[in-house]
């Protein structure tokens, strides 16, 4: 599931990003960018509460530690792109 929310983030901040360039209101994009990264973050949550329920512990041992700065950062990365446009927007105003 945290897969599918991921791809449909990436898919909302692209279309951000174009709405912004074509000079359409890209506000709900942005919106929907920010708010599939935010379900991704629970899927994932989700899916390593199920191991600790399961208590399978050899799961929670591969992925986690590799998968927990991987979401930082892909997290950081969506706030930043998706939010470029309000920026950018401010900074040519001035």
């Amino acid at each position: 599931m945290w897969m599918i929310l991921g791809v449909i983030a990436i898919i909302a901040t692209i279309t951000n990003l174009y709405m912004y360039k074509s000079g359409k209101d890209y506000k709900l994009a942005m919106a929907m960018g920010l708010s599939f990264t935010a379900l991704t973050l629970c899927a994932q949550y989700s899916l390593v509460s199920g191991w600790v329920e399961e208590g399978d512990w050899s799961a929670l041992m591969d992925v986690v530690p590799s998968m927990e700065m991987t979401l930082w950062f892909l997290t950081i990365i969506s706030i930043l792109i998706n939010i470029a446009p309000i920026l950018l927007e401010r900074k040519n105003k001035k």
